[in-house]
């Protein structure tokens, strides 16, 4: 497979209907009429066009789902495939209807197991909530039930792959994206030897859903952030180092976590290998390591659909040493900051070098900054990103005493006052006796807010346990903050005075 450069969800069209008919056969070849025609999938696209999606890794489709809208007590308890997909016109689809049906979903073979079919199960959800449906249902295929046939009913079949004693590669993965089976279908499928012609009707139960007031729905508003309060140990080697970050993203993930930050210089315990040179060496062939921990991000940032937030680690450009990070978007794509303002201790030690660009990154969940650690003591910085549309600032840092910690804490919160904005911060725990200048660590991680009637009185969101190692997940309303510019009880954007004082940018020399 190539490299990924871009993986993004859109809406079918008739134009891709030659290579959605490909792809369907490369994925169903074994399965009889596999493939939908021209005039089914126009008549879909135009009955229910946002329900109609492909996913496409640089440019080319790797699955679809297609869905329909039913009006659920319509359907027969033991209906078939047909029964929904059959007749005129997709006649059983009903725009006013309570539940989102799902006709078809797949993956192409070559791209599976980059957890793909959870995005497009995601968007199913997403969907359904934001047209405000009771929920999702499907036919599922149990395609190893024939190799139990003889031995199991379907139902003792299902029990077994729930109790984790079969494995079924449909079945569990639908049980896994908190679908629950409620009944067998008899003959749902003809053709279906695999599954004996039987299908599990999964279902997934919206819990927002309110009784229709035919107002238009908002997009969703609320983000989960998860922050990685990282243990600093001796790790034998990248992979080993690797292995520990993708556990941490892995539990995140599993909660649906549209962000992961790591701390500053998570990667800190590979320079032990190089304690025998002196400082400024020994970092520097840290930096060596940079590159390959940003596309293992990036992959993995991919393959659990989770925004990564790279914390920082050290990069040499022409010779001279900076602190950076990067954010891995789950569409592929990957963007660099820099920590503008060095500590004394860093510049000294290693020889450090200031960065100068700061901005504002658009994600799928809004528009964010970051600063890296001693970089949110300058109330400047945030200012510039909040007066850019920035509503979340990620805080990834490194502070080896209580004290040093505090100064982080405190200048987040009033960031979060001054700016109407989140604040998430994130820091190392525990101590690295074998690498100089990073002997032991003090955090808290925590996700602050502004202090309003709608935010917790002591603007504390969350916070993890300190000097434990842990993930830190909690959600935030970006439309809170809408309103809070707006009604809030005081204004601390609007109410400033550039008649008196101004904040500008100025040109890097």
């Amino acid at each position: 497979m190539d490299k990924i450069e871009n993986i993004e969800l859109k809406y079918l069209t008739i134009e891709d209907f030659e290579e959605l008919k490909e792809a369907t056969v490369s994925s169903y070849g074994s399965m009889p009429n596999s493939y939908w025609k021209l005039d089914e999938i126009g008549q879909l696209i135009s009955l229910f066009p946002e329900g109609q999606i492909v996913i496409k890794i640089n440019g080319d489709i790797a699955g679809c789902a297609l869905s329909m809208i039913v009006e659920l007590d319509d359907v027969e308890d033991h209906h078939t495939y047909q029964d929904i997909v059959g007749g005129d016109n997709f006649k059983v689809h009903d725009k006013n209807g309570d539940t989102l049906y799902g006709i078809d979903v797949f993956i192409k073979p070559e791209y599976r197991g980059l957890r793909l079919g959870r995005r497009l199960y995601d968007y199913r959800k997403e969907v359904c909530e934001s047209l405000n449906l009771k929920g999702i249902v499907f036919g599922g295929r149990i395609p190893n039930y024939h190799k139990f046939a003889k031995e199991l009913t379907p139902k003792q079949y299902i029990d077994k792959v729930k109790a984790k004693e079969i494995h079924d590669p449909v079945l569990n993965f639908q049980l896994s994206n908190d679908f629950h089976p409620v009944r067998v279908l008899k003959g749902y499928l003809e053709g279906d030897k695999a599954s004996g012609e039987y299908a599990v009707l999964m279902e997934w139960d919206n819990i927002y859903y309110t009784k229709p007031t035919k107002k238009p729905s908002a997009n969703k508003s609320v983000v989960r952030l998860g922050l990685i309060q990282w243990q600093m140990r001796s790790y034998k080697d990248m992979d080993d180092l690797m292995q520990q970050a993708e556990y941490f993203i892995d539990s995140l993930a599993g909660y649906r976590s549209d962000f992961a930050l790591f701390p500053e210089f998570f990667n800190a315990p590979l320079m032990a290998k190089y304690n025998h040179l002196s400082e400024p060496d020994a970092i520097r062939e840290l930096a060596s390591y940079t590159e390959t921990v940003k596309e293992k991000l990036s992959e993995l940032s991919i393959s659990y659909n989770i925004n990564i937030i790279s914390g920082s680690m050290p990069e040499i450009i022409n010779g001279r040493l900076y602190n950076v990070g990067y954010l891995c978007k789950r569409d592929g794509s990957v963007e660099r900051y820099e920590k503008i303002h060095v500590t004394p201790d860093e510049a000294k030690i290693w020889g450090m070098q200031r960065g100068n660009e700061l901005k504002t990154f658009d994600t799928d969940c809004g528009k964010i900054g970051i600063l890296i650690c001693y970089d949110v003591e300058f109330p400047e910085l945030s200012r510039l990103l909040s007066d850019e549309g920035m509503d979340i600032l990620f805080v990834p840092f490194l502070t080896d005493t209580q004290n040093g910690y505090s100064r982080v804490r405190l200048c987040a919160q009033a960031r979060a006052v001054e700016n109407e904005c989140y604040v998430a911060i994130a820091g190392s725990v525990g101590n690295l006796p074998n690498v100089h200048n990073m002997d032991i660590q003090y955090a808290q991680s925590a996700v602050f807010t502004p202090c309003d009637f709608s935010f917790p009185s002591n603007g504390i969101k969350a916070e993890a346990t300190p000097n434990t190692e842990m993930i830190l997940v909690a959600d935030v309303d970006v439309d809170l903050l809408r309103e809070l510019h707006t009604f809030g009880s005081v204004h601390n954007l609007k109410d400033r005075r550039p008649d008196v004082y101004q904040l500008k940018r100025t040109k890097k020399s």
